[in-house]
């Protein structure tokens, strides 16, 4: 839960860019993406999971390679209109999308094809998540989201699939 935490908790901060409907736009986008292929919300959340679990080494790559700051411009820069931008393509090659890919499609029993369908939303539904951290315009500081899901001490508590599920419940509490 330490990753929802964050996110709570940059929503409650005034210098972070996280608002609640942010939050609703990304979980939104996921649930009408897994409906439009027929997938159920614990699959779906197995998916995010195990996204995130291949996203992290690489970013923390690139994050070694580029340094912290120019990995969150990038993350902020990042999403474009129509899916995966060329900044985020800069990001995760052709290469690295289709290993995450395959990796996705082995840990979740669904087909590559359809899971190649789905990162063109899912890849910047993650970014503009961990981009809510960062700071606004005009504020100082690094993005706690960003870093709190790249240093994981593989405890759990930065699994993506349990941030969709605590971001429903949060935003739904009815439910």
């Amino acid at each position: 839960m330490g990753l929802f935490f964050e996110i709570l908790s940059a929503i409650n901060n005034p210098d972070r860019q996280a608002s609640v409907s942010q939050l609703e736009s990304v979980t939104n986008s996921i649930q009408q993406l897994a409906a439009s292929h027929g997938i159920e919300p614990s699959q779906m959340q197995n998916i995010m999971s195990v996204l995130g679990n291949v996203l992290r080494p690489t970013l923390r790559q690139q994050r070694s390679t580029m340094g912290g700051n120019q990995l969150e411009n990038l993350i902020g820069q990042a999403m474009g209109s129509g899916g995966i931008s060329s900044r985020l393509q800069s990001l995760l090659s052709s290469q690295s999308l289709q290993q995450i890919s395959q990796t996705v499609s082995q840990r979740t029993g669904l087909s590559p094809d359809i899971i190649q369908a789905m990162l063109p939303t899912l890849i910047p539904s993650v970014m503009e998540l961990l981009k809510m951290g960062a700071p606004k315009p005009g504020t100082e500081g690094s993005n706690p989201l960003l870093n709190t899901f790249l240093d994981s001490d593989r405890d759990g508590d930065t699994d993506l699939g349990n941030v969709m599920k605590f971001a429903n419940r949060f935003l739904n509490p009815s439910l």
